[in-house]
């Protein structure tokens, strides 16, 4: 079985939408890549921090998932990390109400000596300097690296991020995020710019409008499905890179095809995380859901025609 070693942030949310408003909920890059990624099987651990106030039955959750918790540091007299958003009418936009890094400021990673042998390395949201920390720990390279980030590295930590980007295989960003890495509108001449800091493949997640995969001159697009509710987008891209991360670990195989494939499956995963707020949709997955809709995903996205 693969090992799946997943850095990223483990949370406290608060949410409100249009649809209503959530207290302190779980939340957490980390969590959202691990609760998807367990959908397939593979023995993952996630490396991060949480404060004292940090539920023990959280943790007994992810367990119950195959998720080994050991390398999440607890500090006692510490706070857990916390954000609080509120999404605009169109649910593409939002603003940050609040952001108490708390234990997070001062996060040194360790990990933990089960998964330093890791087969493959998901880099979720975090700080630069923690993610090639964890990079510098893991002696042998991981058959697969995947980085996620956002604009706001781009914004206060840029030197160090470029030096984390140079050390990944794939790097996962939104096409703002994309746009602004590179400098280039149009997301064909930012893939190509990005592929030149060092990722082999570049995924450019799009929302409601799906998701590009680029890999040299190879291009693949992979729609969104078109949902009845939308409740909360929260985590909704770390469920897609959870997805993704977890379905190339459950295969060992690597290839631009295969990849292609783990596109639809975080697409798949994304679909169920928006439906209910925070992880809640997500501790509740079925492997019978997960089904039914990837056999939607290919009827949408299936068709026959005669080329002359």
């Amino acid at each position: 079985m693969a090992k799946l070693l997943i850095v990223g942030t483990v949370a406290f949310d608060a949410i409100e939408t249009p649809f209503g408003k959530t207290d302190k909920i779980l939340g957490g890059a980390a969590t959202y890549i691990g609760l998807s990624a367990s959908q397939f099987g593979v023995e993952s651990g996630i490396v991060s921090v949480v404060g004292g106030d940090f539920p023990e039955e959280y943790l007994k959750m992810l367990n119950s998932k195959n998720i080994d918790t050991s390398g999440i540091e607890i500090i006692e007299n510490g706070k857990t990390f916390f954000w609080s958003g509120k999404y605009h009418n169109d649910l593409n936009t939002r603003d940050t109400l609040t952001t108490d890094l708390n234990v997070l400021a001062d996060f040194n990673p360790v990990v933990p000596k089960n998964f330093i042998d890791c087969d493959f390395l998901m880099l979720g949201n975090l700080h630069p300097s923690v993610q090639m920390a964890v990079i510098e720990q893991i002696p042998v390279r991981p058959k697969l690296v995947v980085l996620d980030t956002m604009n706001f590295w781009m914004d206060n930590t840029w030197d160090e991020l470029i030096k984390v980007i140079n050390k990944v295989d794939v790097i996962t960003i939104n096409d703002e995020e994309a746009r602004q890495l590179s400098g280039e509108y149009s997301l064909v001449r930012a893939a190509q710019k990005i592929h030149k800091m060092g990722p082999n493949y570049v995924v450019i997640k799009k929302g409601e409008h799906g998701a590009l995969l680029f890999n040299g001159e190879n291009v693949f697009f992979a729609p969104a499905l078109p949902l009845e509710e939308v409740f909360d987008p929260t985590g909704a891209g770390d469920t897609f890179a959870g997805g993704f991360i977890g379905y190339m670990a459950s295969t060992h195989d690597i290839s631009f095809n295969n990849m292609k494939r783990a596109v639809i499956f975080g697409s798949n995963l994304a679909s169920f995380c928006v439906e209910k707020f925070g992880t809640e949709r997500m501790e509740n997955l079925s492997k019978v859901e997960v089904q039914n809709r990837l056999q939607q995903f290919k009827q949408l996205t299936q068709f026959e025609i005669e080329l002359s």
